[in-house]
């Protein structure tokens, strides 16, 4: 058989399976945007457990009209220059790979206007094609719509999990970010039903609570701890309140949810003479340190 390159929509569909896995991380891409864009409320609503529609609004700096193709183009980014920012980056997005890949696999929608500018702009994305943006009536902020998740890659929409899976992971994942930001309102709806909602007045036991139930989060301890540039904040559970995993396990660097090995090795080192055999604490702890140590 002969060496041929890829066509683009095909190489684009197979970029879009390293950062589009599920629905859940549509969400995480989407949430992360509207972080970086600065935006104090955050809705997300969902249909089909993000399958058939995933929506995300922000009240963030929003799109320029003008840049609004580009921002749908692979490795177009507003917070990457040159290789040397790398080491110093403070977003949670910067590969400009985001749009570009949830376009490819789903029928989608962005909408945004900047502060600047009296209209803002609609662009149609569908299966890696995009159309021409038009002039809408819109508020400042960014509004993504993405429908019919994986609907040209059905290999990938057939090993999806359960409905019930998918929107564990989405509230998972949302509710671990209104953690991490308290100062923010997010606001996660599924169909007709609201799953979550938070103030955004900083209180992050309230959302321990929406997580975990009001008497977990009584009974969760604050921690908090500063030395030679590293900040330690955030709750851990006493040795009277385990589980027989480790998924409640929370850590984030930076703002950004990490799944770190090392990280979770001190912690369960710590609890160890504490605890009994196949039982794991419950933590949310946030840790900052310069951008150039991650």
């Amino acid at each position: 058989m002969s060496i041929r390159l890829l066509s683009t929509e095909v190489a684009s569909q197979i970029a879009a399976g390293e950062v589009i896995e599920r629905p859940a991380s549509v969400v995480k891409e989407l949430l992360e945007n509207s972080l970086d864009a600065g935006a104090k409320t955050i809705s997300i609503s969902v249909e089909e457990a993000g399958k058939k529609m995933i929506e995300i609004a922000d009240d963030g700096l929003g799109i320029p009209s003008a840049e609004l193709e580009l921002a749908v183009s692979r490795h177009a980014t507003s917070k990457l220059v040159r290789s040397e920012d790398l080491f110093s980056i403070s977003t949670l997005g910067f590969r400009g790979e985001a749009l570009a890949s949830i376009g490819s696999v789903s029928r989608m929608t962005i909408t945004s206007r900047v502060k600047s500018e009296k209209e803002g702009a609609r662009l149609k994305v569908e299966g890696g094609k995009s159309g021409k943006p038009t002039k809408v009536g819109t508020p400042v902020g960014t509004i993504v719509r993405v429908e019919d998740l994986f609907y040209n890659v059905p290999a990938r929409l057939k090993f999806l999990k359960t409905d019930v899976t998918e929107r564990r992971a989405i509230d998972s994942l949302v509710t671990r970010y209104a953690l991490a930001y308290p100062d923010k309102r997010f606001k996660l709806s599924e169909g007709k039903s609201v799953a979550l909602q938070t103030s955004g007045d900083g209180d992050r036991r309230s959302i321990l609570a929406a997580l975990y139930g009001v008497d977990v989060a009584k009974q969760m301890l604050e921690v908090m701890a500063e030395e030679d540039g590293y900040r330690l904040s955030g709750f851990i559970s006493p040795t009277s309140l385990t589980r027989s995993n480790r998924r409640e396990i929370t850590f984030f660097i930076n703002g950004r949810w990490v799944h770190e090995v090392a990280l979770s090795t001190a912690l369960l080192q710590a609890y160890h003479t504490l605890l009994m055999v196949g039982r794991y604490p419950l933590t949310a702890l946030f840790l900052e340190i310069d951008p150039e140590d991650v």
